[in-house]
């Protein structure tokens, strides 16, 4: 039997996102004290449009630019050799060393806590930061590593089978929204 998903409930709209993408800014800056030393990285696919958005906040409000940077994970994936398919690897992209620096590192959804694991491994491949910091759209827990978000914009719990499917202009084209889908048998 093959697995669908049917969407359960859209728990997020676009200005939902909006506005927690501008209190995650504000937090950011509070915590770290202004902009100095700050990098912001997002985790291909959808850490990047959110890792850029947070950056427009932040010059924004502070009125000055943070270097955003891309972090491609597919080779740190610890289920790299249990998938079938041939991965396709994307570059990385940092426009600054981040030794020394803070970083900030978004991505859309925190689950495990495996793909984090995976881009903590990558970014040490890159040099030594100061600090390595988490941002999420969404926290769903379940984790199997010891792995938190500094940033949370949403909290949602979720069973095992939901699926937390985040959909972002920049990707996927339409309107930003995020939605809790179930697995079905079909």
């Amino acid at each position: 039997m093959a697995t669908n998903l049917v969407e359960k409930a859209q728990i997020m709209d676009a200005e939902a996102i909006r506005r927690g993408m501008v209190r995650i800014a504000h937090e950011i800056i509070e915590r770290n004290k202004g902009t100095e030393g700050l990098v912001l990285i997002g985790i291909r696919r959808r850490g990047v449009p959110l890792a850029q958005r947070l950056a427009a906040f932040i010059e924004e409000i502070e009125g000055r630019k943070v270097p955003v940077g891309v972090l491609d994970i597919t080779l740190y994936r610890d289920d790299l050799t249990t998938r079938t398919d041939q991965p396709v690897v994307h570059r990385t992209e940092v426009p600054v060393a981040i030794a020394g620096k803070t970083i900030i590192l978004a991505d859309d959804v925190l689950y495990t806590g495996r793909t984090i694991r995976a881009a903590l491994d990558a970014l040490m491949d890159l040099g030594r930061p100061a600090q390595i910091q988490c941002a999420v759209l969404i926290d769903r827990g379940h984790r199997e590593l010891p792995i938190r978000a500094d940033y949370v914009i949403k909290n949602v719990p979720t069973s095992k089978r939901e699926v937390i499917e985040c959909h972002l202009t920049e990707i996927d084209g339409g309107d930003d929204k995020v939605m809790i889908m179930e697995k079905s048998e079909g």
